[in-house]
């Protein structure tokens, strides 16, 4: 038996590890899904697949439930793929895995140096466990599996009307158990070129790799407010100190992995004169001292190494150079204005997310979020500004509105009740600062009364994810009495 296996619920977790064992990464849910259909046809369970992937799954109504308004569980059954440095894992083919730890705070399930899945996993796990049993009393009932979530609302975006016949949706993609979200963050991806121009090494020059490494990360939404680092504008920073003062001249430029989390690496190549080699590591030890100093509450594991390959026989202009180093070191990052309204919530902020290299261009990957659309607005046009300062060329793609919150919700009101029944508080009634998928699907359904529930997850789109054992177990008591609390039509 699995430790897994051993917590509470049973069936919820048996799910889980079940998901953690298939490979399901943005973009690559194949797996997954057959497994979900496949497991679905088992139990007798309708279920259908549309034009872009999306799977809904139809179950009826407990006896004597058949009057009340159809409910909509919905999950998404992507993950994000991050890793540590320390192992080989290949996401298309490796299963996750997970285990359980204790700390001061309780107890957790973690995964092996690797980002966990539980966002959005336990909450598919959770949706499958109430279509699985026969104990939990439901109306009408159906569960959304969207694809993509994570890398771009792919599912969402496509969803067709017709396809549901509900009248509530509850999805279950938060991560705070006792806050109950009505709303979320709008968001569109900026991805911003420069062009390389090249010339010839210098004879002499020593060629150097350097890299940071050993950031938390995290989820560019809910994690952006933490202080934790941005990797590939640590490591811009030195790069341009570095080339005022020891002319130091790029070949190569790359960190980050995804738009949507926090970057925990990046890498730099380089030729500096091999006078000012000596000069450049005591102004790079003094950087790296500085920074953990800076950053020791919250970063606590910063390296930067430096290595020196082979020479390099190219190396960008000083035009190139001064471009890009001057724009990326410019280019805001983090938080930009907080809620006026939601105390303790971010309303704008971006991620200068990835930085590639492609043939002689340099691809920078930036997300911009915002709770409202003029918020959205600003930052494009602050990005707009800044790069065309260098020439570099902009875009703006995969735009996806927020989720409006709507005071009068009736489930909302349910679900707040039956919290405060359980549990004997109040929870608390919040704007998530992500993108959940709730925006999109009014597109289609602008109907729907929504409302999004869930554990508490840690550090999601990072090695560090972590779910809180205890919450769980709440957050399933919680849905179940929902479900049996819906009205009538």
């Amino acid at each position: 038996m699995s430790a897994l296996s051993t917590l509470k619920p049973t069936s919820l977790w048996q799910l889980f590890e079940k998901i953690c064992s298939i490979p399901h990464p943005s973009k690559h849910e194949q797996k997954i899904s057959l497994w979900i259909q496949q497991w679905a046809n088992d139990l007798g369970l309708n279920v259908k697949e549309d034009k872009v992937g999306n799977l809904i799954l139809k179950k009826p109504a407990t006896k004597g439930m058949e009057n009340r308004k159809g409910v909509i569980l919905q999950a998404h059954m992507d993950m994000v793929p991050q890793k540590n440095n320390s192992i080989d894992h290949n996401f298309l083919t490796d299963p996750i895995k997970p285990y359980i730890v204790e700390d001061s705070e309780g107890t957790w399930v973690t995964a092996q140096d690797t980002t966990l899945g539980a966002d959005n996993g336990v909450g598919l796990a959770s949706a499958l466990a109430v279509l699985a049993s026969d104990d939990v009393a439901h109306g009408p009932l159906e569960v959304l599996v969207t694809i993509d979530e994570e890398a771009g609302m792919t599912g969402a975006f496509g969803l067709e009307s017709g396809w549901l016949d509900g009248d509530i949706l509850i999805n279950t993609d938060s991560e705070q158990e006792g806050e109950v979200y009505m709303g979320c963050a709008g968001g569109i991806d900026a991805s911003v070129t420069f062009d390389l121009a090249f010339e010839a090494v210098p004879q002499g020059w020593q060629a150097f790799n350097l890299s940071i490494s050993g950031l938390k990360g995290g989820h560019s939404g809910v994690d952006i407010h933490t202080g934790r680092a941005n990797a590939n504008k640590l490591l811009i920073r030195f790069l341009n100190q570095a080339a005022q003062q020891f002319n130091i001249r790029l070949t190569e430029l790359n960190g980050g992995s995804l738009r949507n989390a926090i970057p925990r690496e990046a890498f730099a190549s380089f030729v500096i004169e091999r006078s000012k080699i000596d000069d450049f590591k005591q102004a790079l030890a003094r950087y790296l001292t500085t920074t953990k100093e800076n950053l020791k509450s919250i970063e606590t594991d910063i390296d930067m190494l430096l290595i020196a390959p082979e020479d390099f026989e190219k190396m960008w202009n000083k035009k190139t150079q001064t471009q890009i180093l001057s724009a990326l070191n410019t280019c805001p990052n983090g938080v930009i204005r907080m809620s006026d309204d939601i105390t303790g919530v971010v309303e704008t902020s971006l991620n200068l997310g990835v930085i590639r290299p492609k043939g002689n261009k340099l691809s920078v990957m930036i997300l911009i979020r915002s709770l409202h659309d003029d918020g959205r607005l600003q930052i494009e046009e602050m990005l707009s500004s800044l790069f065309a300062l260098t020439a570099a060329s902009i875009e703006f793609s995969g735009g996806y509105p927020g989720w409006k919150p709507d005071t009068s919700s009736a489930i909302m009101k349910v679900v707040s009740n039956t919290y405060q029944d359980l549990f004997n508080k109040v929870p608390e009634v919040m704007v998530i600062h992500a993108g959940l998928e709730c925006g999109l699907f009014k597109t289609a359904y602008p109907e729907l009364d929504m409302v999004s529930i869930g554990p508490t997850i840690k550090f999601p789109h990072s090695p560090d994810e972590k779910i809180l054992v205890p919450t769980v177990a709440l957050y399933w008591q919680l849905l179940i009495k929902v479900l049996a609390n819906i009205p009538t039509k």
